[in-house]
């Protein structure tokens, strides 16, 4: 468990993650779902467009960075999928 938590941690820190950098792409169309881990695995297939299909560009290491994209994008699942079917989450706090 302490293991996996630095693997999130060290994903969030990277500039490079492929799930944080989809988080904020913003691409009309683009994958929602697990889309930091679909990145990775399309960067390793040798996809030539990451920006115009995913609204961000692929890590330089997308096979070091797939465990913890996998990993980050498994926790935020739930968030993902209210996005993908369009529902809207505002969560507000205090009084």
């Amino acid at each position: 468990m302490k293991r996996q938590l630095g693997v999130v941690l060290l994903c969030l820190m990277a500039n490079g993650c492929a799930s944080v950098r989809t988080l904020d792409a913003a691409k009309p169309g683009a994958p929602v779902v697990y889309a930091g881990t679909r990145l990775d695995l399309y960067a390793l297939k040798g996809g030539c467009c990451a920006m115009d299909r995913f609204g961000a560009e692929a890590p330089k290491y997308p096979g070091l960075d797939l465990p913890g994209s996998a990993l980050l994008d498994t926790l935020l699942l739930p968030l993902s999928v209210l996005t993908a079917l369009g529902i809207g989450f505002q969560a507000t706090g205090g009084l």
